[in-house]
Protein backbone atom coordinates (compact mmCIF):
# COMPACT_ATOMS: atom_id res chain seq x y z
CA UNK A 1 0.00 0.00 0.00
CA UNK A 2 2.81 2.41 0.93
CA UNK A 3 4.18 1.48 -2.55
CA UNK A 4 0.71 2.96 -4.42
CA UNK A 5 0.90 5.87 -1.92
CA UNK A 6 4.47 6.89 -3.03
CA UNK A 7 3.48 6.57 -6.75
CA UNK A 8 0.51 8.84 -5.59
CA UNK A 9 2.56 11.47 -4.03
CA UNK A 10 5.05 11.25 -6.86
CA UNK A 11 2.41 11.85 -9.30
CA UNK A 12 1.21 14.60 -7.18
CA UNK A 13 5.06 16.78 -7.48
CA UNK A 14 4.78 15.77 -10.89
CA UNK A 15 1.68 18.03 -11.59
CA UNK A 16 -1.62 15.61 -11.69
CA UNK A 17 -4.24 18.02 -11.34
CA UNK A 18 -6.43 14.93 -9.55
CA UNK A 19 -5.78 11.60 -7.04
CA UNK A 20 -8.47 9.12 -6.70
CA UNK A 21 -7.86 7.12 -2.87
CA UNK A 22 -9.98 4.82 -1.16
CA UNK A 23 -11.76 6.12 1.92
CA UNK A 24 -9.62 3.49 4.03
CA UNK A 25 -6.70 5.08 3.28
CA UNK A 26 -7.79 8.57 2.69
CA UNK A 27 -6.52 9.89 5.97
CA UNK A 28 -3.25 8.66 5.73
CA UNK A 29 -2.64 10.04 2.46
CA UNK A 30 -3.82 13.58 2.50
CA UNK A 31 -1.83 13.61 5.89
CA UNK A 32 0.90 12.55 4.31
CA UNK A 33 0.60 15.38 1.51
CA UNK A 34 -0.38 18.33 3.84
CA UNK A 35 1.34 21.53 3.27
CA UNK A 36 2.48 20.89 0.09
CA UNK A 37 -0.50 20.16 -1.72
CA UNK A 38 -0.68 22.33 -5.07
CA UNK A 39 -3.27 25.00 -5.63
CA UNK A 40 -4.81 23.60 -8.24
CA UNK A 41 -4.51 19.76 -7.07
CA UNK A 42 -7.53 17.92 -6.05
CA UNK A 43 -8.23 14.61 -3.98
CA UNK A 44 -10.82 12.40 -4.76
CA UNK A 45 -12.06 10.20 -1.81
CA UNK A 46 -14.12 6.99 -3.32
CA UNK A 47 -16.76 4.46 -1.40
CA UNK A 48 -17.50 1.35 -3.37
CA UNK A 49 -20.72 -0.40 -2.23
CA UNK A 50 -20.75 -3.54 -4.48
CA UNK A 51 -24.12 -5.12 -2.67
CA UNK A 52 -26.27 -2.75 -2.10
CA UNK A 53 -27.86 0.85 -2.32
CA UNK A 54 -27.66 2.45 1.86
CA UNK A 55 -30.28 4.32 3.20
CA UNK A 56 -30.16 8.36 2.75
CA UNK A 57 -28.98 8.55 6.14
CA UNK A 58 -26.77 5.86 5.77
CA UNK A 59 -25.29 7.68 2.70
CA UNK A 60 -25.00 11.07 4.15
CA UNK A 61 -22.69 10.21 6.86
CA UNK A 62 -20.33 8.27 4.52
CA UNK A 63 -20.07 12.16 2.21
CA UNK A 64 -19.66 13.86 6.27
CA UNK A 65 -16.28 10.77 7.01
CA UNK A 66 -15.23 11.39 3.27
CA UNK A 67 -15.42 15.20 3.59
CA UNK A 68 -14.12 14.95 7.08
CA UNK A 69 -11.14 12.51 5.28
CA UNK A 70 -9.94 15.34 3.35
CA UNK A 71 -11.54 14.84 0.05
CA UNK A 72 -12.34 17.74 -2.44
CA UNK A 73 -14.32 15.33 -4.36
CA UNK A 74 -16.49 12.85 -2.94
CA UNK A 75 -17.15 9.71 -5.42
CA UNK A 76 -19.42 6.91 -4.29
CA UNK A 77 -20.79 4.11 -5.72
CA UNK A 78 -23.42 1.72 -4.58
CA UNK A 79 -25.11 -1.02 -6.38
CA UNK A 80 -28.87 -0.31 -7.05
CA UNK A 81 -31.07 -3.48 -7.12
CA UNK A 82 -33.89 -1.55 -8.02
CA UNK A 83 -34.73 1.94 -9.65
CA UNK A 84 -36.18 3.35 -6.71
CA UNK A 85 -32.54 3.22 -5.04
CA UNK A 86 -31.27 6.02 -7.32
CA UNK A 87 -34.44 8.07 -5.78
CA UNK A 88 -32.03 8.45 -2.49
CA UNK A 89 -28.58 8.82 -4.20
CA UNK A 90 -30.27 11.89 -6.07
CA UNK A 91 -31.64 13.31 -2.52
CA UNK A 92 -27.58 13.35 -1.72
CA UNK A 93 -26.77 14.82 -4.88
CA UNK A 94 -29.47 17.55 -5.27
CA UNK A 95 -26.84 20.07 -5.36
CA UNK A 96 -23.55 17.64 -6.90
CA UNK A 97 -22.46 16.32 -10.21
CA UNK A 98 -23.87 12.75 -10.89
CA UNK A 99 -22.62 9.54 -12.58
CA UNK A 100 -24.44 6.57 -13.42
CA UNK A 101 -23.34 3.69 -15.31
CA UNK A 102 -21.56 4.29 -18.03
CA UNK A 103 -22.97 3.12 -21.11
CA UNK A 104 -21.09 2.89 -24.71
CA UNK A 105 -20.91 5.88 -26.80
CA UNK A 106 -23.01 3.98 -29.40
CA UNK A 107 -25.58 3.25 -27.31
CA UNK A 108 -26.00 6.22 -25.81
CA UNK A 109 -25.90 8.10 -29.54
CA UNK A 110 -27.58 5.04 -31.65
CA UNK A 111 -29.77 3.85 -29.17
CA UNK A 112 -31.12 6.21 -27.13
CA UNK A 113 -30.68 9.50 -29.40
CA UNK A 114 -28.35 10.69 -26.71
CA UNK A 115 -27.66 14.27 -29.16
CA UNK A 116 -31.35 14.85 -29.35
CA UNK A 117 -32.48 14.78 -25.59
CA UNK A 118 -33.30 17.75 -24.38
CA UNK A 119 -34.95 19.12 -20.83
CA UNK A 120 -38.40 19.02 -22.12
CA UNK A 121 -38.22 15.15 -23.48
CA UNK A 122 -40.51 13.18 -22.70
CA UNK A 123 -39.49 9.97 -21.31
CA UNK A 124 -40.87 6.07 -22.01
CA UNK A 125 -40.12 3.01 -20.47
CA UNK A 126 -40.58 -0.56 -19.93
CA UNK A 127 -40.26 -1.69 -16.25
CA UNK A 128 -40.38 -5.11 -15.04
CA UNK A 129 -37.88 -7.62 -13.01
CA UNK A 130 -36.08 -8.47 -14.98
CA UNK A 131 -36.33 -5.94 -17.61
CA UNK A 132 -32.52 -5.63 -19.94
CA UNK A 133 -33.55 -8.43 -22.06
CA UNK A 134 -36.37 -6.47 -23.60
CA UNK A 135 -35.94 -5.15 -27.24
CA UNK A 136 -38.43 -2.01 -26.61
CA UNK A 137 -36.08 0.36 -26.44
CA UNK A 138 -34.48 -0.19 -29.59
CA UNK A 139 -37.90 -0.39 -31.22
CA UNK A 140 -39.40 2.58 -29.94
CA UNK A 141 -36.73 4.78 -30.22
CA UNK A 142 -35.64 4.42 -33.63
CA UNK A 143 -39.58 4.73 -34.57
CA UNK A 144 -39.70 7.97 -32.14
CA UNK A 145 -36.87 8.83 -33.85
CA UNK A 146 -37.63 8.47 -37.20
CA UNK A 147 -40.96 10.42 -37.24
CA UNK A 148 -39.25 13.47 -34.86
CA UNK A 149 -40.73 13.29 -31.80
CA UNK A 150 -38.80 14.66 -28.69
CA UNK A 151 -38.84 11.41 -26.71
CA UNK A 152 -36.67 8.20 -25.05
CA UNK A 153 -37.36 5.26 -24.39
CA UNK A 154 -35.58 3.01 -21.43
CA UNK A 155 -35.39 0.33 -19.36
CA UNK A 156 -36.18 0.44 -15.66
CA UNK A 157 -35.51 -2.31 -13.02
CA UNK A 158 -38.67 -2.69 -11.10
CA UNK A 159 -39.68 -5.20 -8.38
CA UNK A 160 -42.32 -3.08 -6.25
CA UNK A 161 -44.32 -1.03 -8.82
CA UNK A 162 -46.00 0.16 -6.16
CA UNK A 163 -42.91 1.67 -4.52
CA UNK A 164 -42.00 2.45 -7.98
CA UNK A 165 -45.03 4.86 -8.35
CA UNK A 166 -44.58 6.16 -4.94
CA UNK A 167 -41.05 7.71 -5.64
CA UNK A 168 -41.57 8.97 -9.01
CA UNK A 169 -44.94 10.97 -8.60
CA UNK A 170 -43.21 13.96 -9.22
CA UNK A 171 -41.87 12.96 -12.44
CA UNK A 172 -43.44 14.08 -15.52
CA UNK A 173 -43.46 10.57 -16.53
CA UNK A 174 -45.43 10.01 -19.88
CA UNK A 175 -46.07 5.96 -20.51
CA UNK A 176 -44.62 2.71 -18.78
CA UNK A 177 -44.92 -0.58 -20.69
CA UNK A 178 -44.81 -2.90 -17.55
CA UNK A 179 -43.79 -6.68 -18.36
CA UNK A 180 -44.25 -8.96 -15.60
CA UNK A 181 -43.83 -12.64 -15.99
CA UNK A 182 -41.10 -15.04 -16.36
CA UNK A 183 -42.25 -17.25 -19.59
CA UNK A 184 -45.27 -15.64 -21.47
CA UNK A 185 -45.44 -11.74 -19.73
CA UNK A 186 -48.76 -9.35 -19.76
CA UNK A 187 -47.83 -6.26 -21.00
CA UNK A 188 -49.64 -3.18 -19.70
CA UNK A 189 -49.87 0.38 -20.61
CA UNK A 190 -49.57 3.00 -17.18
CA UNK A 191 -50.43 6.31 -17.94
CA UNK A 192 -49.61 9.05 -14.90
CA UNK A 193 -52.15 11.72 -15.44
CA UNK A 194 -51.49 15.82 -14.52
CA UNK A 195 -53.58 15.08 -11.47
CA UNK A 196 -51.63 12.15 -10.23
CA UNK A 197 -53.80 9.46 -11.48
CA UNK A 198 -52.85 6.20 -13.20
CA UNK A 199 -54.52 4.28 -16.01
CA UNK A 200 -53.89 1.03 -17.15
CA UNK A 201 -54.45 -0.51 -20.55
CA UNK A 202 -54.09 -4.15 -21.47
CA UNK A 203 -52.18 -4.64 -25.06
CA UNK A 204 -51.78 -7.74 -25.31
CA UNK A 205 -55.04 -9.18 -25.81
CA UNK A 206 -55.54 -6.21 -28.85
CA UNK A 207 -52.74 -7.74 -30.58
CA UNK A 208 -53.66 -11.08 -30.18
CA UNK A 209 -57.16 -11.46 -30.74
CA UNK A 210 -56.43 -8.68 -33.64
CA UNK A 211 -54.08 -10.84 -35.34
CA UNK A 212 -56.51 -13.99 -34.65
CA UNK A 213 -59.60 -12.42 -35.86
CA UNK A 214 -57.86 -10.83 -39.02
CA UNK A 215 -56.26 -14.80 -39.69
CA UNK A 216 -59.94 -15.58 -39.34
CA UNK A 217 -61.68 -13.28 -41.58
CA UNK A 218 -58.81 -14.65 -44.43
CA UNK A 219 -59.89 -17.83 -44.01
CA UNK A 220 -64.01 -16.53 -44.25
CA UNK A 221 -63.11 -14.51 -47.22
CA UNK A 222 -64.40 -11.83 -45.26
CA UNK A 223 -62.23 -8.40 -45.09
CA UNK A 224 -63.07 -6.29 -44.06
CA UNK A 225 -66.51 -7.87 -41.60
CA UNK A 226 -69.04 -6.30 -39.72
CA UNK A 227 -68.76 -7.77 -35.62
CA UNK A 228 -66.13 -10.62 -35.05
CA UNK A 229 -65.40 -14.07 -36.51
CA UNK A 230 -64.51 -15.58 -32.72
CA UNK A 231 -67.89 -14.35 -31.83
CA UNK A 232 -69.85 -17.89 -31.07
CA UNK A 233 -66.64 -19.72 -31.46
CA UNK A 234 -64.85 -22.49 -28.31
CA UNK A 235 -62.37 -20.43 -27.79
CA UNK A 236 -59.43 -23.07 -25.86
CA UNK A 237 -57.25 -21.42 -23.71
CA UNK A 238 -53.75 -23.10 -22.46
CA UNK A 239 -52.83 -21.78 -19.65
CA UNK A 240 -54.29 -19.25 -16.68
CA UNK A 241 -50.97 -16.23 -16.43
CA UNK A 242 -50.83 -13.27 -17.54
CA UNK A 243 -51.43 -13.95 -21.12
CA UNK A 244 -53.72 -16.60 -20.90
CA UNK A 245 -56.26 -14.09 -18.77
CA UNK A 246 -55.63 -11.26 -21.48
CA UNK A 247 -57.00 -14.08 -24.00
CA UNK A 248 -59.77 -15.11 -21.97
CA UNK A 249 -60.97 -11.95 -21.55
CA UNK A 250 -60.26 -11.05 -25.09
CA UNK A 251 -61.83 -13.75 -26.61
CA UNK A 252 -64.84 -13.17 -23.97
CA UNK A 253 -65.36 -9.74 -25.05
CA UNK A 254 -65.38 -10.39 -28.80
CA UNK A 255 -68.63 -13.57 -28.14
CA UNK A 256 -66.87 -16.22 -27.87
CA UNK A 257 -66.97 -19.22 -25.28
CA UNK A 258 -64.24 -19.78 -23.36
CA UNK A 259 -62.39 -22.40 -21.97
CA UNK A 260 -59.51 -22.88 -19.99
CA UNK A 261 -56.92 -25.20 -19.36
CA UNK A 262 -54.02 -25.17 -17.02
CA UNK A 263 -52.46 -27.32 -14.52
CA UNK A 264 -53.38 -25.34 -11.41
CA UNK A 265 -56.69 -24.13 -9.83
CA UNK A 266 -56.24 -20.92 -11.51
CA UNK A 267 -57.86 -22.77 -14.53
CA UNK A 268 -61.18 -22.93 -12.43
CA UNK A 269 -61.05 -19.41 -11.22
CA UNK A 270 -60.61 -17.96 -14.87
CA UNK A 271 -62.98 -19.93 -16.01
CA UNK A 272 -65.71 -18.72 -13.64
CA UNK A 273 -64.76 -14.87 -14.17
CA UNK A 274 -65.29 -15.51 -17.70
CA UNK A 275 -68.33 -17.63 -18.01
CA UNK A 276 -66.14 -20.31 -19.22
CA UNK A 277 -65.46 -24.10 -18.47
CA UNK A 278 -62.18 -25.65 -17.02
CA UNK A 279 -60.09 -28.49 -18.01
CA UNK A 280 -56.94 -29.80 -16.96
CA UNK A 281 -53.68 -29.20 -19.78
CA UNK A 282 -54.19 -33.75 -19.54
CA UNK A 283 -57.69 -33.50 -20.81
CA UNK A 284 -57.63 -31.25 -23.79
CA UNK A 285 -56.32 -33.55 -26.03
CA UNK A 286 -59.50 -35.45 -26.37
CA UNK A 287 -62.00 -32.58 -25.79
CA UNK A 288 -63.65 -32.01 -29.17
CA UNK A 289 -67.52 -31.29 -28.73
CA UNK A 290 -67.34 -29.46 -31.76
CA UNK A 291 -65.47 -28.55 -35.34
CA UNK A 292 -63.83 -25.22 -36.06
CA UNK A 293 -62.38 -24.13 -32.64
CA UNK A 294 -59.61 -22.40 -31.72
CA UNK A 295 -56.77 -22.71 -29.51
CA UNK A 296 -54.21 -20.43 -28.02
CA UNK A 297 -51.34 -21.38 -26.24
CA UNK A 298 -50.17 -19.25 -23.28
CA UNK A 299 -47.59 -21.22 -21.30
CA UNK A 300 -44.11 -21.85 -21.71
CA UNK A 301 -44.25 -25.31 -22.98
CA UNK A 302 -42.30 -24.85 -26.49
CA UNK A 303 -39.65 -22.03 -25.41
CA UNK A 304 -36.17 -21.91 -25.51
CA UNK A 305 -34.08 -23.74 -24.30
CA UNK A 306 -36.90 -26.26 -24.35
CA UNK A 307 -37.82 -26.24 -28.32
CA UNK A 308 -39.11 -29.73 -28.68
CA UNK A 309 -41.50 -29.53 -25.96
CA UNK A 310 -45.42 -28.95 -26.87
CA UNK A 311 -48.66 -28.44 -24.98
CA UNK A 312 -50.69 -30.55 -26.75
CA UNK A 313 -49.09 -33.91 -28.35
CA UNK A 314 -48.68 -36.70 -26.73
CA UNK A 315 -45.46 -38.23 -28.52
CA UNK A 316 -42.92 -37.44 -25.70
CA UNK A 317 -45.11 -39.95 -23.39
CA UNK A 318 -45.10 -42.13 -26.16
CA UNK A 319 -41.22 -42.23 -26.37
CA UNK A 320 -40.94 -42.60 -22.65
CA UNK A 321 -43.15 -45.72 -22.42
CA UNK A 322 -41.19 -46.96 -26.10
CA UNK A 323 -37.86 -46.65 -24.48
CA UNK A 324 -38.76 -48.11 -21.13
CA UNK A 325 -38.10 -51.86 -20.82
CA UNK A 326 -39.83 -51.85 -17.68
CA UNK A 327 -43.50 -51.39 -19.28
CA UNK A 328 -43.59 -53.65 -21.82
CA UNK A 329 -47.28 -52.76 -22.36
CA UNK A 330 -49.22 -49.05 -22.09
CA UNK A 331 -52.36 -47.77 -21.99
CA UNK A 332 -52.98 -44.63 -22.78
CA UNK A 333 -56.76 -42.96 -22.38
CA UNK A 334 -57.96 -45.67 -22.69
CA UNK A 335 -57.22 -45.91 -26.61
CA UNK A 336 -54.18 -47.75 -26.56
CA UNK A 337 -52.90 -51.50 -25.70
CA UNK A 338 -49.70 -52.30 -27.74
CA UNK A 339 -46.49 -53.91 -26.98
CA UNK A 340 -44.63 -50.37 -28.38
CA UNK A 341 -41.19 -52.51 -28.42
CA UNK A 342 -41.90 -54.61 -31.00
CA UNK A 343 -43.70 -51.95 -32.74
CA UNK A 344 -41.99 -51.08 -36.30
CA UNK A 345 -40.28 -47.10 -36.47
CA UNK A 346 -42.76 -46.76 -39.13
CA UNK A 347 -45.62 -47.99 -37.23
CA UNK A 348 -44.41 -45.87 -34.05
CA UNK A 349 -44.41 -42.50 -36.38
CA UNK A 350 -47.61 -43.57 -37.82
CA UNK A 351 -48.98 -44.10 -34.61
CA UNK A 352 -47.66 -40.38 -33.39
CA UNK A 353 -49.06 -38.19 -35.92
CA UNK A 354 -52.32 -40.24 -36.02
CA UNK A 355 -52.85 -39.60 -32.35
CA UNK A 356 -51.35 -35.71 -32.67
CA UNK A 357 -53.84 -35.43 -35.62
CA UNK A 358 -56.59 -36.53 -33.26
CA UNK A 359 -55.62 -33.91 -31.00
CA UNK A 360 -55.31 -30.82 -33.45
CA UNK A 361 -58.12 -31.78 -36.48
CA UNK A 362 -61.20 -30.07 -34.42
CA UNK A 363 -59.72 -26.67 -34.53
CA UNK A 364 -59.63 -24.00 -37.72
CA UNK A 365 -56.51 -21.89 -35.79
CA UNK A 366 -53.84 -21.97 -33.59
CA UNK A 367 -52.05 -19.90 -31.98
CA UNK A 368 -48.81 -19.23 -29.62
CA UNK A 369 -47.87 -16.40 -27.50
CA UNK A 370 -44.62 -17.61 -27.64
CA UNK A 371 -42.20 -16.07 -29.72
CA UNK A 372 -38.63 -17.49 -28.88
CA UNK A 373 -38.35 -19.38 -30.87
CA UNK A 374 -41.38 -17.89 -33.66
CA UNK A 375 -41.99 -20.83 -35.01
CA UNK A 376 -42.62 -23.37 -32.26
CA UNK A 377 -42.82 -27.02 -32.68
CA UNK A 378 -47.15 -26.58 -31.57
CA UNK A 379 -47.68 -24.17 -34.51
CA UNK A 380 -44.76 -26.53 -36.94
CA UNK A 381 -47.16 -29.58 -36.65
CA UNK A 382 -50.58 -27.51 -36.53
CA UNK A 383 -49.31 -25.93 -40.21
CA UNK A 384 -48.09 -29.45 -40.94
CA UNK A 385 -52.06 -31.07 -40.32
CA UNK A 386 -53.50 -27.58 -42.60
CA UNK A 387 -54.17 -25.33 -40.13
CA UNK A 388 -54.33 -21.60 -39.87
CA UNK A 389 -51.48 -20.33 -37.57
CA UNK A 390 -50.60 -17.31 -35.94
CA UNK A 391 -47.22 -16.47 -34.53
CA UNK A 392 -46.64 -15.14 -31.43
CA UNK A 393 -44.46 -12.37 -32.22
CA UNK A 394 -47.77 -11.34 -34.07
CA UNK A 395 -49.14 -10.41 -31.21
CA UNK A 396 -46.09 -8.60 -29.76
CA UNK A 397 -45.77 -6.46 -32.74
CA UNK A 398 -49.60 -5.24 -32.82
CA UNK A 399 -48.91 -4.89 -28.90
CA UNK A 400 -46.26 -2.65 -29.93
CA UNK A 401 -48.59 -0.56 -32.20
CA UNK A 402 -51.40 -0.40 -29.31
CA UNK A 403 -48.43 2.23 -27.16
CA UNK A 404 -47.31 3.81 -29.91
CA UNK A 405 -50.74 5.25 -30.33
CA UNK A 406 -50.96 5.83 -26.45
CA UNK A 407 -47.98 7.12 -26.13
CA UNK A 408 -48.09 9.48 -28.68
CA UNK A 409 -51.94 9.82 -30.04
CA UNK A 410 -50.36 9.06 -33.61
CA UNK A 411 -51.20 6.02 -35.77
CA UNK A 412 -48.11 3.51 -35.23
CA UNK A 413 -45.84 3.43 -38.72
CA UNK A 414 -46.47 0.08 -38.89
CA UNK A 415 -44.35 -1.06 -41.83
CA UNK A 416 -41.33 0.57 -40.01
CA UNK A 417 -42.07 -1.47 -36.82
CA UNK A 418 -42.46 -4.81 -38.85
CA UNK A 419 -38.73 -3.79 -40.33
CA UNK A 420 -37.27 -3.20 -36.84
CA UNK A 421 -38.99 -6.02 -35.21
CA UNK A 422 -37.45 -8.36 -38.23
CA UNK A 423 -34.14 -6.93 -37.78
CA UNK A 424 -33.95 -6.49 -34.12
CA UNK A 425 -36.04 -9.32 -32.70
Amino acid sequence: MMKRQDALRLAVEFGAYYIDVELKVADEFTNSIFGKKPEKFKVVVSSHNFHNTPSTEDIGNLVARMQAAGADIVKIATTALDITDVARVFQITVHSQLAGKQLQIKDLLDLYNFKLIKPDTKVYGIIGKPVGHSKSPLLFNEALKKVGLNSVYVHLLVDDVKRFFNTYSSMSICWWMMSRGSSTPIHLLILLDSDGTLKSYNTDYIGAISAIEDRLRELNGSIPAVGSPLAGKLFVVLGAGGAGKSLAYGAQQKGARVVVANRTFEAKELAEKVGGEALTLQEVNDFHPEEGMILANTTSVGMKPNINSTPISKVALFLYFFYSPRLPKVMLSGKYNCDLRVLSIDGLISSLLRNLQEALKHYDLVFDAIYTPKDTRLLREAREFGKIIVYGTEMLIRQGFEQYKNFTGLPAPEDLFRELMSRHA
